[in-house]
């Protein structure tokens, strides 16, 4: 795939920035960890050529003085909410971001549930927590946060939170998402520590939006996109306008908190050290840009497929209909449509071809391959199937599964597993076949040994998939979107 990003060059920049911030302040430093420190998926598609662990190594480099704070909201646990790019819930998140800072050397301290009102799922997450031997805290909602700054700033505000007790000198705060209340939580550290005679900073690393982009720049219209649900909005930083009359890009909650940041500075020292919610931040993403065109084109694929993971939500009664609304004005001002998203429309050609289900991919070549629902498989395992023939070279004619495999395994799943008798094979199920089929036959052989290739290609089907299907193209790397549309018309949809 064709790269946009220099990645190498960014571990570089990036930890010698950090390293100058952490000198700025003496004792102790609260770095807000914006974005997502492992897999952060959104920046390796529309950044071609930025590794998802990237954030990690670096602070690996650092981990004696590392303590981990993770940060989630007891709102998102009540209402389960989901991790798109992994399919897993927060609460879930959680406890994998424990783990792999843990088999990192990192040291996590503590989990603090942050916009805490009493919920029962928060309560009894709590509680489990517990029993794992972590520590929790809770942090409270504040009625007229981020502009009360008098309440926020006192005893009924900041100080009715649980102090989070650490004990390295830089604490990262972390989140499974956006949303969460990372930087809450920090500022309601500064306060406490404050109140503890305790001297301590903070900084802030968020790679999107990149501030030293142009404000409609598709990277960071695509950030947009990808916070739409968040009602996050980018926009010209006007604190670092007007102290230094340059231009940089920041998002409005970034903006909305900055004059409480500045408060608690000014109780804390005297006088802030930044003038703007820019000089917080320490990002270099912008400067490791190696081809911009590439990142645009990235860039605006992501915009559409944040626009049909939002359409098929709704359609699945899970999100409202505005982040629809705000992508399709994102999409106006990047200049795309759905038609610049080529698997779509060859999809939906095949599908009205055929009348029944289809699904599409994009090579890395140009070339658009297409599946079709037929009596023995589904679109998606035809084009997964087709997809593998064409990049090991395999002569379209040959079937890489016989009927005779194929049968028997569906009639076990509906006499013996109680399965619909319109069932089909699901990915993982036919990925399984080629595995077996692969001992004996050359050809099978060779078309699993093509799957590293379909990471990052762009595909679609013209219905909604199986959570089955659609994890599996997720974890094969392939960028699936969905027409919003149901294969049945029934109200359950297994």
């Amino acid at each position: 795939m064709k790269i946009g990003f220099d990645n190498d060059k960014y571990v570089k920049t990036q930890s010698a920035h950090i390293l100058e911030r952490i000198s700025q302040f003496g004792g102790k430093l609260y770095l807000e960890f914006g974005g997502k420190l492992f897999d952060d998926y959104h920046a390796s598609r529309v950044l071609p050529g930025f590794h998802p662990d990237s954030k990690i190594r670096m602070l690996s480099e650092l981990k004696d003085k590392v303590e981990i704070v993770i940060v989630v909201s007891a709102g998102d646990i009540e209402k389960n909410k989901v991790r798109g790019d992994l399919g897993i819930t927060y609460d879930l998140d959680v406890l994998r971001l424990i783990d792999a800072f843990t088999e990192n050397g990192l040291l996590v301290g503590s989990v603090v549930l942050t916009r805490f009102a009493g919920q029962p799922s928060a309560i009894a997450y709590e509680r489990k927590l517990q029993s794992l031997g972590l520590k929790v805290y809770r942090h409270y909602p504040i009625e007229g946060y981020p502009s009360n700054i008098s309440l926020i700033a006192s005893d009924e505000g900041f100080g009715r939170n649980d102090y989070v007790e650490t004990t390295h000198p830089l604490v990262v705060v972390t989140a499974p998402g956006p949303g969460s209340g990372k930087m809450a939580t920090c500022l309601s550290q500064l306060y406490h520590e404050n109140k503890r005679g305790i001297k301590a900073g903070y900084a802030k690393f968020e790679t999107f939006p990149v501030w030293n982009l142009p404000l409609n720049h598709p990277v960071n219209l695509a950030y947009e996109a990808a916070t739409a649900d968040l009602n996050d909005v980018n926009m010209i930083d006007p604190f670092h306008l007007e102290a230094y009359g340059k231009t940089c890009i920041n998002y409005n909650r970034d903006v909305e908190v900055f004059p409480v940041l500045n408060a608690l500075f000014e109780g804390i020292a005297g006088a802030s050290p930044y003038k703007s919610p820019t000089d917080m931040g320490v990002n270099m993403v912008g400067f490791c840009i190696s081809d911009d065109e590439v990142c645009c084109e990235a860039s605006k694929q992501e915009i559409l497929r944040r626009y049909y993971r939002y359409q098929c939500e709704h359609r699945k009664g899970i999100e409202a209909e505005e982040p629809i609304f705000k992508i399709e004005l994102l999409m106006k001002k990047a200049g795309i449509t759905v038609a610049d998203r080529k698997p779509v429309m060859a999809a939906l050609a095949k599908a009205e071809e055929t009348g029944a289900p289809a699904a599409a991919m994009q090579m890395e070549d140009g070339t658009v391959l297409t599946g079709k629902t037929s009596p023995l498989l589904g679109a998606s395992s035809a084009l997964l199937i087709n997809a593998l023939k064409y990049l090991g070279g395999i002569n379209d004619r040959i079937d890489l599964l016989s009927p005779a495999v194929i049968e028997p395994v569906i009639n076990m799943k509906v006499e013996q597993l109680g399965a619909e008798k319109t069932s089909l094979l699901h990915l993982n199920e036919i990925l399984v076949a080629l595995a077996i089929a692969s001992v004996t036959d050359s050809c099978a052989k060779l078309a699993l040994e093509q799957l590293p290739k379909l990471r990052g290609l762009e595909a679609h089907s013209s219905v909604i998939l199986s959570q089955i299907d659609e994890d599996v193209f997720k974890k094969l790397g392939v960028n699936i979107t969905c027409e919003p549309t149901y294969e049945r018309q029934k109200f359950y949809h297994k």
